[in-house]
């Protein structure tokens, strides 16, 4: 079967933008305007592209549980600031400092994340111009 040349154009046209639709900046997700301080146990890493992703249950002050997800860098990233792939286990204790989703679902970046063993470090990404951006921003 032959393709004509105005398909194969489209089709590339296309596949090359899915990684385009699929990233976001931190301003068109998240609230700088927002801060929280999380703390609370892992119940979930996913350690993949674009962004690495964990899950904390954070007990409030009436005694609920809710279950926050919290973006951070690419795995890339994460190990070059110093992250590894056992940095976050299931069970740890620890504290997120971030930002809100502007939907106001329990998502936040994870800016400064305190981890169990006490060493604290930073989950943005560089040259996002989010809050708190080592990159100068």
């Amino acid at each position: 079967m032959r393709f004509k040349k105005p398909i194969l154009v489209a089709l590339f046209s296309l596949l090359s933008a899915l990684p385009a639709i699929a990233h976001h900046s931190f301003g068109a997700e998240f609230d700088e305007s927002k801060p929280i301080e999380l703390k609370g146990t892992v119940t979930k890493v996913e350690w993949s592209n674009p962004h690495v992703y964990f899950y904390v249950d954070v007990k409030g002050n009436d005694g609920t549980v809710v279950n926050w997800g919290l973006e951070t860098d690419s795995p890339g990233g994460l190990i070059r600031r110093g992250w590894t792939r056992t940095s976050l286990k299931v069970g740890d204790q620890v504290s997120i400092k971030g930002y809100v989703a502007k939907d106001g679902s329990h998502l936040a970046d994870a800016r400064l994340v305190t981890l169990a063993d006490g060493r604290k470090v930073y989950g943005g990404t560089a040259g996002d111009g989010g809050p708190g951006d080592p990159a100068g921003n």
